[in-house]
């Protein structure tokens, strides 16, 4: 990973994450966007997992040191997102607001929590929690 390198933690196997997550991109002048997929062991998975965050509950942007969570991720991910396209214009103007993001992640959530329940998909349960392995 290189000093410019942004890393984006989600979950390959939901499809409407990973389409969100192939159809973000980036300004040039932030860094180069790294996707990865929070079902394959990793440094970063392994650093998130450290932090008490549950990866089923949210993506993780890594940008420098910091690690933005959930809407956090989101709103912080549309913020240096380019606006090129109508993809990303669209993700810059619902998501740039902190407040909108904390209002439509939770709503994101559950669509792809209720999509990977029906896909009969297992959680990724990074925190080990018993009882939490299926949605």
């Amino acid at each position: 990973m290189s000093e410019n390198d942004i890393l984006l933690v989600y979950d390959k196997q939901c499809p409407l994450c990973d389409h969100y997550c192939r159809m973000v991109r980036i300004r040039r002048d932030v860094g180069c966007l790294q996707l990865v997929d929070a079902r394959e062991d990793s440094a970063i998975l392994r650093e998130i997992t450290a932090q008490g965050l549950d990866i089923d509950q949210g993506m993780v942007l890594k940008l420098g040191d910091r690690l933005y969570y959930g809407a956090d991720a989101i709103h912080a991910l549309a913020l240096i997102s380019s606006r090129s396209g109508f993809f990303n214009r669209l993700n810059y103007w619902v998501f740039r607001s902190a407040g909108l993001s904390q209002i439509g992640y939770p709503v994101l959530r559950f669509f792809r929590n209720l999509l990977l329940k029906m896909l009969g998909k297992t959680r990724i349960n990074n925190l080990h929690l018993s009882g939490r392995e299926r949605f």
